[in-house]
């Protein structure tokens, strides 16, 4: 989006074809498009700008969910509350070519997530976006068991997981709204037998599907399969720069020399790789070392995730970074970035951009796209936005941290919850921010992480718990 900061009803997510005309395909490469658009646990997905891909304030719909209990944060009532209802900061510095985040495979494959005609049609009829990204856990069955693990996955059957004819439907009712970006994950998605026939119906249908992976089960007939379904991408997590400390975390001996192995194969194969890291207080001081080791693996992106204590991260709630730590690390981030030939994104760390902000004015300069990339015109909570996620049995999330179930895809269309639910509008009206955040100058390019304001207060549109900014309205001054 433009840079509306303050602005209550400025949209974080207008169509690409707003902002780039075709003037400007040499500005800003698919990569950074991609990947600046990148949710919570997102695959970065690089879109050529001369591909065509398939081709203000909404009103409110109907209330049609049900209410449900508090402890598993069911979907909220319609009186929970008094009101009615990811780019390349700092630019490319000199000496890096514009071309270097062109990795992964993606650019020549004319795909824009959300640009097709089955989304426009769907916007033009209801004021909503339609999603962009969709992160599916296709099995909650894994072959680790990490200590910061979401969905706390363990190995093993788990009942209710959807039958491959339930996920062909969904698909089915998902390409009638929107043409996205599918992230198929877990647990861990090559566990599941079927997984190319999922890849290739979302091919079929008109999606594209990339894969969030351990990586340790990667052989080379595995990635070969990878490149032969075209994956373009994949995202691998290695939280550690030593295997006894990544080996612990993840629960596994073995498991970084086999997630190693595993990048390194898969870009034998072709198949781009972005590294993620959760940052906790375990591993913050190592963060450039993590990050040398993906340099030095030849991979395409670096994207760290602030830890949100959902899942068996629930156990690491000690481990989080305190407010002043995690503000360091975000600046730590956005001075690193000038010079890495990695793409950066923070993620569940939507303060960034208000530090993008903040540095740019005390450099002198204006967060503009000729500058900043695409972190000049993205915000940092896209929940329920561009984005949500699909659980293993089917419920429906603001992203798979967000723990509220907004409706399940046995009982319901993917497309009518997207559209109905009290909880996903609610996310698309920043007005309903409480607190620090909804007074923030800053809540049309940050607004919070609601799901660390859910798990921490109980309430989605409270203030962010771990932010330490206090706006410029609550300290008596007026900002620009």
């Amino acid at each position: 989006m433009a840079d509306n900061v303050g602005n209550a009803d400025a949209r974080p997510d207008l169509e690409l074809e707003e902002e780039f005309g075709a003037e400007d395909e040499g500005t800003l490469t698919e990569q950074e498009i991609a990947e600046a658009e990148a949710p919570c646990g997102g695959v970065g997905v690089g879109i050529p700008l001369s591909g065509g891909g398939e081709g203000g304030l909404r009103s409110r719909p109907s209330e049609s969910e049900s209410s449900g209990p508090p402890p598993r944060h069911a979907e909220a009532p319609a009186d929970a509350h008094p009101h009615a209802m990811g780019g390349h900061p700092g630019g490319h510095p000199a000496g890096i070519p514009m071309d270097r985040q062109r990795h992964g495979g993606a650019r020549s494959m004319g795909f824009r997530p959300g640009g097709g005609e089955a989304a426009q049609a769907y916007e033009a009829r209801t004021g909503i976006k339609a999603p962009r990204i969709i992160a599916w856990e296709i099995t909650r069955s894994c072959n680790l068991s990490c200590a910061h693990c979401r969905a706390a996955a363990e190995f093993g059957h788990y009942e209710g997981e959807l039958s491959l004819d339930k996920i062909k439907s969904v698909i089915d009712d998902i390409v009638t709204i929107t043409n996205p970006i599918i992230i198929l994950t877990g647990g861990e998605p090559l566990m599941r037998p079927d997984i190319w026939e999922i890849v290739d119906y979302c091919h079929e249908k008109g999606a594209m599907p990339v894969i969030g992976t351990n990586a340790t089960l990667i052989t080379d007939e595995i990635a070969a399969k990878m490149a032969a379904h075209r994956i373009p991408r994949i995202s691998v997590s290695i939280d550690f720069p030593t295997a006894e400390d990544h080996d612990t975390f993840r629960g596994e001996p073995g498991c970084f020399d086999a997630t190693i192995e595993g990048v390194k194969i898969a870009k034998r194969h072709g198949v781009g790789v972005q590294i993620n890291t959760t940052v906790t207080t375990l591993n913050a001081h190592l963060i450039e070392e993590i990050h040398d080791l993906s340099e030095s693996l030849g991979v395409d992106a670096f994207h760290i995730f602030m830890l949100v204590p959902t899942g068996r991260g629930e156990e690491l709630l000690d481990k989080e970074l305190p407010p002043e730590e995690y503000e360091r690390v975000l600046e730590w981030a956005y001075e690193r970035q000038k010079t890495s030939p990695l793409h950066f994104k923070p993620t569940d760390a939507p303060h960034y951009y208000r530090i993008i902000r903040q540095k740019a004015k005390a450099e002198g300069k204006k967060v503009t796209r000729e500058e900043y990339g695409l972190d000049a015109m993205t915000r940092g909570c896209l929940g329920g936005i561009t984005f949500c996620f699909i659980s293993h049995v089917g419920d429906l999330q603001p992203c798979g941290y967000f723990d509220m179930q907004l409706g399940n895809v046995k009982e319901k269309p993917f497309s009518e919850i997207w559209t109905e639910s009290r909880v996903f509008n609610d996310l698309r009206d920043y007005s309903l921010l409480k607190g620090k955040c909804g007074a923030c100058e800053y809540k049309a390019v940050c607004g919070g992480c609601r799901a660390r304001a859910l798990s921490v207060t109980g309430d989605y549109l409270a203030e962010e718990p771990y932010c330490v900014y206090v706006p410029a309205s609550m300290r008596g001054e007026c900002e620009e």
